[in-house]
């Protein structure tokens, strides 16, 4: 199985994307913001970082990339689309997903390990996870703080699309505790914290078993390659 990492000039977690795709099992494929062309992958991640430098609105610029063209046909289609951080900031900017995000609430970059609950494990990049499991990964953002009108969080809920709640502290403000949210479909998923970032022992978040050994991250990947090859 192949899974597409395409990279924007700014891009911070591309790299590391590749290495969790490789480390679940499948093939990383380096794609390129330019590109018209998706390389016949089985499925795409957008990485985090600050794509164009995080001018005009997180995002912005990237989501008309020549590459978001390719990306928001296949999405429409049904391939599954992860969009980390950064990523996610492209994916609403592209109306792939709904609502929109701003800068955090106390207005500072934040870093820390973060606790968020899988509210919904019927997507393609969740199936690996119980229901209301929590796990922690990695939180690095500025701007994560989610919002939307009244009318589409009551339908985010309604329909079960908020797929991650974070847990124990709101680290920026958003909305409903959400963390990140899928697309009617479930083959698009987005969310503000680092799965890549939680995928091999001595890396990831401490656990009460052993220091850098959390890799709750790996299961996202291995969610998507469980769904293309059923």
């Amino acid at each position: 199985m192949r899974i597409g990492v395409i990279t924007f000039p700014g891009s911070l977690d591309d790299r590391d994307a590749q290495r969790a795709i490789r480390l679940a099992g499948a093939e990383p494929v380096a794609l390129w913001h330019g590109d018209h062309t998706l390389n016949n992958v089985d499925a795409i991640v957008l990485p985090g970082g600050f794509s164009y430098g995080d001018y005009l609105r997180c995002g912005a610029i990237a989501s008309h990339s020549p590459i978001m063209s390719e990306v928001i046909d296949a999405a429409n289609k049904g391939m599954p689309v992860l969009g980390i951080c950064n990523g996610f900031q492209m994916l609403v900017e592209a109306h792939l997903l709904p609502g929109g995000l701003i800068r955090n609430d106390h207005g500072r970059f934040l870093r820390r390990d973060q606790m968020i609950r899988i509210e919904n494990n019927h997507t393609a990049w969740t199936s690996a996870f119980d229901e209301n499991e929590e796990i922690v990964i990695p939180l690095k953002n500025g701007e994560g703080g989610y919002i939307a009108d009244q009318a589409t969080l009551e339908r985010l809920e309604g329909d079960g699309l908020v797929t991650f709640r974070y847990v124990g502290v709101n680290p920026n403000g958003s909305l409903n505790d959400i963390a990140g949210i899928s697309n009617e479909r479930r083959n698009v998923v987005g969310l503000m914290p680092h799965p890549e970032h939680a995928v091999e022992k001595g890396f990831g978040p401490n656990t009460e078993k052993a220091m850098r050994s959390g890799m709750d991250g790996l299961r996202f990947f291995t969610s998507v390659i469980a769904k293309v090859l059923a």
